[in-house]
């Protein structure tokens, strides 16, 4: 697919005027990913633009949440408190059609279903999420991932590691690899680590958690590594790079973990993989090299292909977080530029922000806030904020912001 498309071709089209500018009855947003982002920019697209049509594209007949999903991993919450249906969006007049998006003519403006639809737009939003990638650490792949469980892609992957952590035998070593960023949900390993150490301490307690780490920094890393040591020591060890702490090989089958120092022995692997936008954002031609996907932080349309934005995880976004919370806020801004644009107006730099409730332990969590604004070509971090109160009143904080979340978004 050209990532470039010249006036000429796109004006041949006659598509690079919205649907009203033509005469069209209503414009076309098609929007494709039903997870946080692209749920609540359909929402907010049927709010501002009541007269347009908008069709969410999305192959699973639901979604399941990242957030609070390590709590499943250590069996102390159901899967099924993780799960959203559409029924709410489609109630919000948003056309859902249950179909992955497999191709898409910047040209024509069509997006093609998996199940052969075709759906015509004058703006496209891709919300794909993340996909894994797969080459990027030697030893891991799909047979791999039904071994070593990486559970970053919520549903059946977080069942597994759930399972295989209560199996852990009692003196057995769970060791983890996170990789260099970016990934989704920056603190969420060490959130993942805290958890299972806080099981093993409480149900396993001769068993170790290795964490390797292909990093010495990483957020909120102060909280993390003083609530480690007050509660984890014994249980907990974490590898930084500086420490040989890189994973360079794994072996799903024979379970180890090799580095540039030495080669670590598990009894559970479980790993972080490397991850990149979601494949329709290659197929679209809006990914560069990096896996992710440039955009103008004003309109959150692509710098590669005119006519189609990208929230939410897959954004080449700089400091933006990529989290639940970063995406619903974009999703809202993005609706915005959308409907000036169709309008023929010119989108106005909107804030957008982030909050991060880290868990330490089931019953305790320490939390940030961000906000940012428009600096093309990125963003701009413009405020920080510590949530301050005792680490139970965090965590209540945090599922509270989940029930919220997921309400407005999915109904």
């Amino acid at each position: 697919m050209r990532r470039g498309l010249g006036r000429r071709a796109i004006l041949a089209g006659g598509l690079a005027l919205p649907a009203i500018a033509r005469g069209q009855a209503a414009a076309r947003v098609v929007i494709v990913g039903g997870g946080f982002g692209g749920a609540a920019a359909a929402r907010a697209l049927r709010r501002i633009a009541p007269s347009a049509a908008v069709t969410l594209l999305e192959p699973n007949e639901h979604f399941h949440a990242g957030p609070l999903s390590n709590l499943v991993v250590i069996g102390a919450r159901d899967l099924a408190a993780q799960r959203f249906g559409y029924d709410g969006i489609r109630a919000a007049g948003v056309r859902v059609v249950q179909a992955r998006a497999t191709a898409i003519d910047a040209t024509a403006r069509v997006v093609t279903g998996s199940d052969g639809s075709r759906h015509g737009y004058d703006r496209l939003i891709l919300s794909p999420g993340i996909d894994i990638a797969w080459s990027a650490l030697p030893g891991y792949d799909e047979a791999a991932a039904a071994i070593m469980p990486h559970a970053w892609i919520p549903g059946r992957q977080t069942a597994l590691l759930r399972d295989q952590l209560a199996a852990l035998p009692e003196g057995g070593t769970v060791v983890m690899s996170v990789p260099p960023g970016p990934y989704r949900c920056p603190p969420g390993p060490y959130e993942r680590a805290s958890l299972i150490a806080w099981f093993l301490k409480n149900r396993k307690p001769r068993a170790k958690l290795i964490v390797l780490d292909a990093k010495d920094e990483f957020p909120q890393k102060a909280d993390f590594l003083a609530a480690w040591k007050a509660n984890y020591a014994d249980v907990l060890r974490w590898v930084p790079l500086s420490e040989g702490g890189k994973v360079t090989r794994v072996d799903a089958a024979a379970g180890t973990f090799e580095t540039e120092a030495e080669t670590w022995h598990a009894d559970l692997g479980t790993v972080v993989p490397p991850q990149r936008a979601g494949a329709i954002a290659t197929v679209a031609g809006v990914a560069d090299r990096t896996g992710w996907c440039p955009i103008n932080p004003t309109s959150f349309e692509s710098t590669l292909v005119p006519g189609i934005h990208v929230i939410g995880d897959a954004a080449l976004a700089g400091v933006v977080a990529k989290s639940a919370s970063a995406a619903v806020t974009q999703a809202a801004a993005c609706a915005a530029a959308v409907h000036a644009l169709l309008d023929q107006g010119t989108p106005a730099a909107a804030s957008t922000s982030s909050i991060c409730h880290s868990l330490l332990a089931p019953d305790r969590a320490v939390s940030v806030f961000h906000r940012y604004l428009p600096e093309p070509p990125l963003f701009r971090e413009v405020e920080t904020k510590r949530d301050l109160a005792p680490p139970e009143d965090v965590a209540r904080s945090g599922r509270a912001w989940f029930a919220d979340v997921t309400r407005d978004v999915f109904g």
